[in-house]
């Protein structure tokens, strides 16, 4: 079987920088006087484990409602502009031409785009023409390491592909004004907007960090769990309160079953890339992997610097963790999404 290989990741985030600071007295601005429990609700962005995230448009962008229509405008030229950076330079890092790929796949579900992403990245990048283009949508948060499966099944097939995996999510253009719900405050709270471009390449040859496992999990019955409501003026965030209790209850025997099918278990894992989705999580994730608390180290380092970029952030928890090194090492590559699905990837380093 030939193996699926990974050369490069590289991310990229739009340039308008907010402290936590401010988004809580832009929140409190907004809702104060619409919302008598706020004062409640505020300890959230506190206890959030952002400090800082990075947002396509200005702050003052959010002071008024916004149609869905013209969220979506900014979402198709600030995407595209994501993508083509983060792109360019996971191709150059790889020594990969935009001629030689064979495959794209573009994971987003924050923003609707037909023609898709893809498409409007061919004649920009320089794409051939018969390039196989998959455009992947609602996978939310775990579109990164569903797509990451899905990417390296294309780079393993016949005799080996070279693949450009692309994900971008513009979580805070999802913002909704007129929304006056606990789960609008917590997405106010950790949702930043970021991209990631991610090259893979099949061939026994080849160098890189072999991709050996791919799967996922969904459990029964919680479609209510996390997703998108369509309103209005855009989409309406859903996040259940018993995310947490979920993965405390199940994530472990659902992991277990999963490399147990490549005769593999918990103690042959050496890192976990998790995304951290937020604080609660974090530490619902350490607790399910026998982790001590802040065990997540990059996952929680990531949620602090850029808050969740829902599919796009394990990347950059991915990117952190080979800059400290993961040769030798077998790294579990974990995330939650609508379904309510856990995705999993193992790398081999």
């Amino acid at each position: 079987m030939i193996t699926s290989r990974l050369l490069s990741i590289a991310t990229a985030v739009p340039g308008h920088r907010l402290s936590q600071s401010d988004a809580l007295a832009h929140a409190r601005a907004i809702f104060e006087d619409r919302i008598p429990a706020f004062a409640r609700l505020a300890p959230v962005y506190g206890n959030a484990g952002v400090e800082t995230r990075y947002l396509s448009v200005s702050l003052d962008w959010f002071a008024t409602p916004r149609s869905w229509a013209e969220a979506n405008r900014i979402y198709l030229q600030a995407a595209e502009e994501l993508l083509a950076d983060a792109a360019r330079r996971a191709l150059e890092q790889a020594g990969v031409a935009a001629s030689d790929v064979d495959a794209l796949i573009v994971v987003s579900s924050t923003g609707i785009a037909t023609p898709s992403l893809d498409a409007r990245l061919l004649r920009r990048l320089g794409f051939r023409e018969d390039v196989k283009r998959v455009p992947l949508f609602g996978l939310g948060c775990a579109g990164g390491v569903l797509g990451l499966g899905r990417a390296a099944q294309f780079a393993a097939s016949g005799e080996g592909e070279t693949v450009l995996l692309l994900v971008v999510e513009l979580c805070s253009l999802t913002f909704r004004w007129s929304d006056t719900g606990k789960s609008n405050q917590v997405a106010t709270a950790i949702f930043g907007d970021g991209a990631a471009a991610v090259v893979l390449r099949g061939g026994e040859g080849e160098a890189g960090t072999a991709v050996s496992a791919w799967g996922e999990h969904t459990w029964p019955d919680t479609l209510d769990v996390m997703g998108w409501s369509v309103e209005e003026d855009g989409f309406g965030v859903i996040f259940s309160p018993r995310i947490p209790e979920i993965v405390r209850a199940g994530m472990w025997s659902e992991v277990d079953r999963f490399l147990a099918r490549h005769k593999l278990s918990l103690s042959d894992i050496d890192l976990f890339a998790c995304h951290p989705g937020g604080a609660k999580v974090a530490a619902a994730l350490e607790e399910a992997f026998d982790l001590p608390e802040g065990g997540l180290e990059h996952s929680r380092s990531v949620l602090r610097d850029y808050g969740n970029m829902s599919a796009a952030t394990v990347f950059f928890v991915l990117e952190r963790m080979r800059a400290d090194g993961i040769e030798g090492r077998r790294v579990l590559v974990q995330a939650l999404g609508p379904g309510f699905t856990a995705g999993f990837a193992l790398l081999e380093g």
